[in-house]
């Protein structure tokens, strides 16, 4: 045993207990990590069915995506619109018309960007 010296530094009595206790809160640091970084843990803690949290946290998300602007009015005379996003940031847009690109075939499809 290699550190068979260290109990001459350290007493048993103290040594122990604080290996001992260094353990447990390691041990409870791994559990509260795997706890709060999971969801089918608390699903199966909970007794609902695995995968139930995940779909509960993707309707949110989907609802916090669909929030992303809140008003826009066009200025009178131009073709620039504001944009109020959901932080509060105003962002600015130019509207340009759609330009009709036709090919050489008279056949061919109308192509719109």
């Amino acid at each position: 045993m290699n550190n068979a010296k260290m109990w001459l530094v350290v007493k048993p009595t103290v040594g122990v207990p604080l290996f001992l206790s260094a353990v447990a809160v390691g041990s409870f640091a791994v559990h509260v990590a795997v706890l709060t970084n999971t969801s089918w843990v608390s699903d199966f803690l909970s007794g609902q069915e695995l995968g139930a949290g995940d779909a509960e946290e993707a309707a949110l998300r989907m609802e916090q995506k669909n929030q992303t602007a809140k008003a826009g009015y066009v200025m009178p005379g131009t073709n620039e619109v504001t944009i109020i996003m959901s932080d509060g940031t105003p962002v600015k847009a130019i509207l340009a018309p759609p330009e009709q690109h036709a090919s050489a075939d008279a056949g061919a499809a109308l192509i719109t960007r």
